[in-house]
């Protein structure tokens, strides 16, 4: 199925490209999401017309989170799991445990846009976490897992 891209997607294309893209994506996720539109001569038309309040919309968009990715950068995050005595977790941290400690301190972070490399966090310590904002804002952030014996 073709579609007109309402949005910049990862891995797919910019705003305004025509992507060939499988049926189930397209009906499953780019369009309900409002990423995306069939690619009929109709929708083309309309898309032209307003291609230029999207491309304003995105670049604000983009700023935004930008700006946000500014006050965000180096923060560190403290959370207190119970630990062994060799320094295991005996649960793991999550990438919902720390958008809900960032969502304490008063940042607007969901779990999908926190991107945790290598999986769940298992051991006592400080870990590298990435919080992605937007397609081109990735920023960096420390969490620190301190153990709490039972």
């Amino acid at each position: 199925m073709q579609v007109i891209l309402l949005d910049k997607v990862l891995n797919l294309g910019n705003l305004g490209e025509i992507v060939k893209v499988k049926d189930g994506y397209a009906r499953n996720y780019l369009i309900p999401q409002g990423r995306a539109r069939r690619a009929t001569e109709t929708n083309k038309a309309e898309f032209e017309a307003k291609r230029i309040e999207l491309e304003k919309a995105a670049a604000a968009k983009l700023a935004q989170s930008q700006a946000e990715g500014e006050k965000l950068a180096g923060t560190a995050v403290k959370l207190t799991q119970k630990a062994g005595v060799d320094g295991r977790l005996f649960g793991s941290v999550t990438n919902s445990d720390i958008a809900e400690e960032l969502s304490k301190q008063g940042y607007k972070v969901v779990k999908a846009q926190v991107r945790m490399p290598n999986g769940p966090i298992k051991i006592v310590g400080d870990s590298k976490v990435s919080i992605a904002l937007h397609t081109d804002v990735l920023v960096e952030i420390t969490v620190t897992v301190l153990g709490e014996t039972a």
